[in-house]
């Protein structure tokens, strides 16, 4: 599968940033903000939920690779006709909170699912952190296998950070960089670390060899494009601070 040219080269560079406005999110104007922003703020691509009319004016307002999250394969075929780039499997946290959780058979059976309905469309799959790392680590592997071109991580919205400030948010990535540190040295595939991820942390997850991060609520949830802007921006250049672990694999 070739991934997207634009996508490819920030790949390699260890500088993909992108910025995710919510699986369930279908509010039409704050999709689009978070989308103008991510463009104006310099990100890599943008990620929405899995929406026909959604993809097509996102993509007439912006020229970044569009890419849409559900855990349901038919969900992902109209977006993708309406012009999509890129879809992913995963964005899984919000589930969490309602006591649904995915075991490895579950998203390895969504990936083949996918990949059965959609074989050339650029496929992303979260690994649940709710896995050990092992079988994170095992299903990354299994992934790749499956169809999946890149692998993405999580974990930060369910951990409990104990303390304020800059230790808290080291704390609260804890789990994704971790599965970046190790899913990265055991797949030959991009690792976008997502879920968690401030600016403070970004570098230590391209440090720990991902190729990229997905930030979601620390761009989606402020209340204007300004703000919006600013902290895609600091994201982009945390990102320029730090070069990229290349493992062996």
């Amino acid at each position: 599968m070739t991934i997207h040219p634009n996508l490819q080269t920030a790949f390699a560079q260890g500088h993909a940033l992108k910025i995710i406005s919510g699986l369930t999110n279908f509010d039409t104007a704050n999709v689009l903000a978070v989308a103008k922003a991510a463009q104006q703020g310099g990100a890599t691509f943008v990620d929405i939920a899995a929406d026909a009319d959604l993809v097509r004016q996102v993509s007439q307002q912006i020229s970044l690779p569009v890419c849409v999250s559900a855990i349901d394969p038919k969900a992902f075929l109209a977006p993708v006709a309406a012009g999509a780039n890129l879809i992913e499997i995963g964005n899984f946290d919000m589930f969490y909170a309602q006591g649904l959780t995915f075991t490895a058979a579950d998203v390895l059976t969504l990936t083949q699912q996918t990949r059965e309905l959609l074989p050339h469309i650029t496929l992303s799959v979260t690994v649940p952190h709710t896995l050990p790392l092992d079988e994170q680590v095992q299903l990354a592997e299994n992934l790749v296998v499956a169809g999946a071109d890149i692998i993405q991580t999580e974990g930060g919205v369910s951990s409990q950070p104990a303390h304020p400030g800059t230790v808290g948010l080291i704390e609260k990535a804890t789990p994704t960089l971790a599965a970046a540190h190790a899913i990265s040295r055991a797949v030959p595939m991009p690792v976008l670390c997502a879920s968690g991820i401030s600016d403070v942390t970004a570098p230590m997850a391209i440090a720990a060899g991902a190729a990229g991060v997905g930030v979601g609520s620390a761009v989606n949830k402020l209340n204007n494009e300004v703000a919006m802007v600013a902290a895609v921006r600091s994201l982009r250049e945390a990102l320029h601070t730090v070069t990229r672990f290349t493992a062996n694999v």
